[in-house]
């Protein structure tokens, strides 16, 4: 199966951003038969984001398993620091980069994004 980078706003609407991106792991596992891997899932649950040293620590985490994925896929019609910063050690390492815009979702039906 291939491992796929999930990069999607965190900052700003946390829980809205948290919601999201359940959402597009859940259709790249679905829909797609990939496994998604979601940094900004994960490590947030111990490390605290508002610190700069902790962000940085995470970042560097996330960036570490992007480089063990397939792609990477980025959500959203905007691109946040962190998201480009991601998307930049991508292209940099010649990990394709799939843009799934906000408009690609069609329906949003009892929680679940179709897209």
């Amino acid at each position: 199966m291939k491992k796929i980078f999930i990069c999607s706003a965190y900052r700003g609407n946390i829980d809205g951003n948290i919601e999201k991106a359940k959402e597009y792991c859940r259709w790249a596992a679905v829909e797609c038969g990939v496994i998604p891997i979601a940094p900004h899932l994960f490590f947030p649950q111990f490390l605290d984001d508002d610190a700069e040293t902790e962000r940085e620590i995470g970042i560097n985490m996330g960036l570490s398993l992007l480089k063990d994925s397939s792609e990477l896929w980025y959500f959203g019609d905007s691109v946040t620091e962190g998201m480009k910063k991601e998307i930049d050690t991508a292209v940099r390492l010649g990990i394709p980069v799939r843009l799934v815009p906000e408009s690609e979702i069609l329906n949003i039906q009892n929680g679940g994004l179709y897209l």
